[in-house]
This record gives structure tokens, sequence and C-alpha cells, in this order.
């Protein structure tokens, strides 16, 4: 998984990436994200978090799409058994 540098900003990159998950995943505006930082005393604006999403978003979701499980070739049906005019189906 390659590292996303956030040298030169004034936030830890924590708090970037959660600003971009609270953006993307909870489907927040930006105004709402930077209401939600506000509340713990952090004062970033909704024009800051959004060159964030514009910057850091793909390489989060290609971090993501790297680290997803490719699909097993095992395939498992459900059983179920019927019975119609009295025969088992």
């Amino acid at each position: 998984m390659a590292r996303i540098s956030c040298k030169r900003y004034r936030f830890p990159a924590t708090a970037i990436q959660h600003a971009v998950w609270l953006y993307f995943r909870v489907t927040l505006s930006l105004r709402d994200v930077e209401e939600m930082f506000a509340r713990h005393c952090v004062d970033v604006s909704y024009e800051t978090i959004r060159c964030w999403t514009m910057k850091f978003g793909p390489k989060i979701a290609a971090n993501l799409h790297r680290r997803k499980l490719p699909p097993s070739p095992h395939r498992h049906f459900d059983e179920m058994a019927s019975r119609i005019a009295s025969e088992r189906m």
C-alpha cells in the first residue's frame, strides 16, 4: 500500500484522512465536515477540505482497491427443496 505523504500540511495525516473519509463515505457536505471539525475546536475551512478531497481522495481510493481481496474461485449456493404437485424440486 502506497503511503500518502502529508508533509508541509498544517494538519496531521490522520485529520486529513478523516475529513476525506467523512466527505466520501458518510456523504456529508464540505460545510458539514467543516462544522464537525469546528465542534472539536479544529479551525479548517471547507475550501481546504475540498482541496484535500481533490488531492487525497483518488490516492485513498486506489489504496483501498489495492487492499481488496480477489474473489474466491469457489461458489457457494444455497440449497432449497420444495414440493410441487407432490414432486420434489
